[in-house]
């Protein structure tokens, strides 16, 4: 969505990850982790969502907005970014994966007591995000949108895509996203989330595609 709102129009490479091509030897020259985005400018490689964004509102001399240069604006964003690694993202991450991804892997859902307490830690983090974060503001910092909005909103569109819509009975975050929306544009908006909201199709995509064996356990095991 950054790319969108800076006008940069970059050339995506998609490595399919149904395949496990993010294991290969191509993918591992530019990431050793294995793990994707990675941002390639030239002969300089960048890896971690959140650096990316950094990077590249500082290099395309962004409106201020986005990523302030004024200290205690900045600190604000990056207060949130470092928040939100082990809590909206873990746990928005965590219900996409027990409700979207698991159950396609494995032919059966999720135990409802894992499934029961990753909705509740969700429960959790959204309460924070607007009793701190957002609090009586239009957007994180302020009157205006800014990166750690564009991170907030990626997150809590995870769940939403499997169907549990985190901003039912929720005005001030439902109120907060039609503003993001607004900013990014309706189209930009659907079109980044397009994937995450067709997470229904993941079934027959394994079923077509076929999953290799060592990636599905490697799936299993992280949620054990």
């Amino acid at each position: 969505m950054l790319f969108s709102a800076l006008g940069i129009k970059p050339i995506y490479i998609f490595p399919s990850v149904l395949k496990g091509e993010q294991y290969g030897d191509e993918f591992g020259k530019v990431s050793i982790i294995r793990k994707v985005p990675v941002l390639k400018d030239g002969d300089f490689i960048l890896r971690e969502s959140i650096a990316i964004l950094q990077y590249l509102a500082a290099k395309h001399h962004t409106p201020d907005h986005w990523y302030p240069a004024e200290l205690q604006k900045r600190v604000r964003v990056d207060k949130f970014l470092s928040w939100q690694h082990t809590s909206i993202r873990t746990h928005g991450s965590k219900v996409f994966w027990f409700r979207g991804v698991l159950p396609a892997v494995t032919g059966a859902p999720v135990p409802k007591e894992k499934m029961d307490a990753a909705v509740k830690d969700l429960k959790v983090s959204l309460k924070t995000f607007e009793d701190k974060f957002l609090q009586s503001r239009p957007f994180i910092i302020g009157d205006k949108i800014s990166v750690a909005d564009l991170v907030a909103i990626v997150e809590m569109m995870q769940p939403v895509g499997t169907g549990l819509d985190v901003f039912q009975g929720r005005p001030v975050l439902s109120a907060w996203r039609d503003r993001v929306k607004k900013e990014i544009g309706v189209e930009v908006f659907d079109e980044a989330h397009k994937v995450i909201m067709n997470v229904d199709t993941l079934p027959q995509t394994f079923e077509n595609k076929g999953l290799p064996e060592f990636l599905k356990l490697r799936i299993q095991k992280m949620f054990n």
